[in-house]
């Protein structure tokens, strides 16, 4: 679960509460000129349509609100950036959004996908939660709506559907490198506290069985997981300080602030930890200076910069230093206005079959933005949008075909800062 803005860090300042939520849903049910309350015309995705709608279904309250404002700057730049060349078709987009909560809220899952699709989108962003997608896909897909998740990272969804797409790499590719860099750490014996979910197990198993390949040895948590719902984790910590690992690896959502604060209880050392996307957060105002100085987290992604996270700042929007899939998200968003564009309409089926050409499948020429890449296809010309992912063109599987992940270290104040990024390559299901 894929940005730091390093300047004042990038993932998470995982601390999204109730009424951050509020706050951000408020903003989520407005957006420039006809978003939240405007209905696009025509049927689920298959009726021919001249008006771009991009509905979202972001995460504004549970375990992962951390990502709700930045999901919200992010469609109104979109927006923004997509009307000032002209729009899509010459025509103005509109944008709408739902909150779906976690996957703990199944009912919210399913009721926000039922409320974007009453109003007729175009296009769906989201959910970043691949628990949620798996809650929500079939009734999407099922009304040709062509679906991009910015988060959704589990392996098994490479091939999901051919109205699924996805800008982040599957966890194949996070995991092998945090299992490699586990690995070259020189950690010999690992311990591993994960979630039962979805995205948890998967990503854990990726990651136990490449450093296991490599000679580390899984002293707990190989088939051992936790509620998500759980809130104490005194006897976890005291099984893992108990195997006696060199290092242990945390894979979890905002369940990790207890946790952490259990595994310091316990005695575990807090310099030998590793994070993933879910949780390579900001923890200053959660930890005793210092506590977690040296240990490291992967993200799936790129680094922002400056300049986008610059630009997210200026839609007003309170990012709370948490700019988390913002690049996955916005890329996503122009893809399927340039899908649109290509394809001559508005409607789902039009964008399905457009993606993956305007994302380079057709070895077009190169373009950086909206606009660029609108003049392009003007033109008659085939594109490959390299936006701010960078992301290779869609495989046939709907995955990237390569994508960086992001390695961070913690400083003495518990952020996470960048470090460095390997380009992984993603492969076909």
């Amino acid at each position: 679960m894929k940005k730091i803005n390093m300047k004042g860090m990038r993932k998470l300042s995982i601390t999204a509460t109730a009424m951050v939520a509020a706050a951000v849903m408020a903003l989520a049910g407005c957006g420039s000129s006809g978003t939240a309350d405007s209905a696009a015309s025509g049927s689920s995705g298959s009726a021919k349509s001249d008006t771009f709608m991009a509905a979202g279904l972001f995460p504004l309250t549970g375990s992962m609100a951390y990502l709700g404002p930045a999901n919200i700057a992010t469609m109104k730049l979109a927006q923004k950036d997509i009307n000032a060349a002209g729009g899509v078709l010459g025509k103005d987009i509109e944008i709408t959004s739902a909150d779906t909560s976690d996957a703990d809220h199944a009912d919210q899952n399913t009721s926000a996908a039922q409320s974007v699709l009453s109003k007729n989108p175009s296009f769906i962003i989201g959910p970043a939660s691949s628990s949620v997608v798996k809650n929500t896909y079939k009734s999407i897909t099922s009304q040709n709506v062509p679906m991009l998740s910015m988060g959704a990272t589990s392996a098994s969804f490479s091939g999901l559907s051919d109205y699924f797409f996805r800008t982040v790499a599957p966890d194949t590719v996070q995991g092998a490198v945090m299992g490699n860099l586990i690995a070259q750490d020189g950690v010999q014996k690992l311990a591993i506290a994960v979630f039962n979910d979805e995205y948890g197990t998967g990503l854990r198993d990726t990651i136990a069985k490449t450093a296991s390949d490599a000679g580390v040895d899984i002293v707990y948590g190989e088939k051992d997981t936790f509620d998500p719902t759980e809130t104490n984790f005194s006897s976890i910590a005291t099984a893992i300080k108990a195997s006696n690992p060199d290092a242990t690896l945390v894979i979890a959502f905002d369940q990790t602030k207890p946790l952490l604060k259990a595994l310091a209880s316990a005695g575990v050392d807090m310099h030998k930890l590793y994070f993933v996307d879910g949780n390579t957060s900001d923890y200053s105002s959660e930890l005793d200076a210092g506590l977690l100085k040296g240990s490291k987290g992967t993200i799936p992604g790129v680094n922002p910069s400056d300049d986008f996270v610059k630009r997210l700042k200026s839609t007003g929007v309170d990012l709370k230093n948490t700019t988390t899939y913002g690049a996955e998200t916005y890329d996503g968003i122009i893809l399927a206005a340039l899908a649109a564009q290509k394809g001559g309409s508005a409607d789902g089926k039009t964008i399905q079959a457009n993606m993956a050409a305007v994302s380079g499948s057709t070895k077009g020429e190169k373009c950086d933005s909206y606009k660029a890449c609108v003049a392009l296809l003007k033109d008659g010309k085939e594109i490959q949008y390299k936006g701010q992912t960078s992301i290779g063109a869609f495989n046939d599987a709907h995955d990237p075909s390569s994508a960086s992940i992001g390695v961070y270290k913690y400083d003495a104040d518990n952020k996470p800062v960048f470090d460095h990024s390997q380009e992984g390559s993603v492969p076909t299901a």
